[in-house]
């Protein structure tokens, strides 16, 4: 969890009344906002986005797989007191699953087409924040549509209905990004221009040891520390090339966590992290690692 932000007066002030008039508007209850629970990787990432939020800008979160970046865009719908409504991305990523989709309904035994909005359009008309996972999944041509709600406009043309949507006040995109996957591809500059850009790293040191002792089953401490080198020997063998982000991902790495709980060490792991990596020469990378280790 994070404690309390030392923010510039006036960015202090102008979060107080996002939040009051968040609070105000907040009118179902089936409305998500996120959670307290995140573990920052320095004090200059969460300062830094909270900052960009709340001048309006749109943030593209860049990082490693399992580095946290869901959980940072949560933790900022709880901070802001904002309902997050969530896209993951994939090639069938469509127009339809973007803004929504017409359907056949019956009033008074009438039949009539109504059009039931999406994720974006849902965020537009009540105010709230837009999550875009794996944004570089999507088709290029998909994209572009966006390019409306993300610029001064703050608008779009709904294709579906012929009407022009505009944002409410509080309205913002956090969209987040994996570089490097098979399947992805490089943003279009008109699109990547349009957000503020946030690395998010992965943990390490004491603040991975503080992840693993809040968010797994995990409590002995020598067996807390072999899986915090475990970690940054997978970081540091990632950054030479020489293994894919999935080995390092925290998420796995928690996994691997909560089962050494009631499995041995070295077999939770082979579950959690190696088994997921399809290449041979990887496989044996970190088992040679873990063997080293446990």
């Amino acid at each position: 969890m994070i404690n309390k932000l030392e923010l510039p007066t006036d960015i202090q002030r102008t979060i107080d009344a996002i939040r009051e008039r968040n609070k105000q508007n907040l009118v179902d209850n089936t409305d998500y906002i996120g959670s307290n629970y995140y573990t920052p990787p320095s004090h200059e990432l969460i300062y830094d986005t909270v900052i960009a939020l709340a001048l309006g800008k749109n943030i593209l979160l860049q990082g490693p797989t399992g580095s946290g970046k869901t959980r940072l865009a949560e933790w900022l719908s709880y901070f802001f007191h904002q309902p997050l409504h969530m896209v993951n991305c994939s090639v069938d990523l469509d127009a339809e699953a973007l803004l929504g989709f017409k359907t056949l309904e019956h009033h008074d035994g009438k039949p009539s087409i109504e059009f039931t909005p999406g994720p974006v359009i849902q965020a537009m008309q009540k105010g709230h924040l837009l999550y875009i996972d794996e944004i570089n999944m999507a088709k290029p041509e998909t994209l572009p549509i966006l390019n409306g709600i993300l610029d001064y406009r703050r608008s779009i043309t709904n294709p579906f209905t012929g009407q022009v949507v505009q944002a409410e006040q509080e309205f913002k995109v956090i969209a987040a990004i994996n570089q490097g996957y098979v399947g992805t591809v490089p943003l279009n500059e008109a699109l990547k221009n349009r957000f503020v850009i946030i690395h998010v790293p992965y943990l390490q040191g004491e603040l991975l040891k503080d992840l693993i002792r809040l968010h797994s089953k995990l409590t002995n401490e020598d067996m807390i520390q072999l899986f915090v080198r475990l970690s940054a020997d997978l970081i540091f063998q990632t950054e030479k090339g020489q293994l894919s982000e999935e080995a390092a991902s925290i998420r796995a790495l928690l996994d691997a966590a909560d089962l050494a709980v009631y499995l041995p060490a070295k077999r939770a792991i082979q579950r959690a992290i190696i088994e997921k990596l399809e290449d041979e020469r990887e496989q044996a990378l970190v088992q040679n690692i873990m063997d080293t280790l446990f």
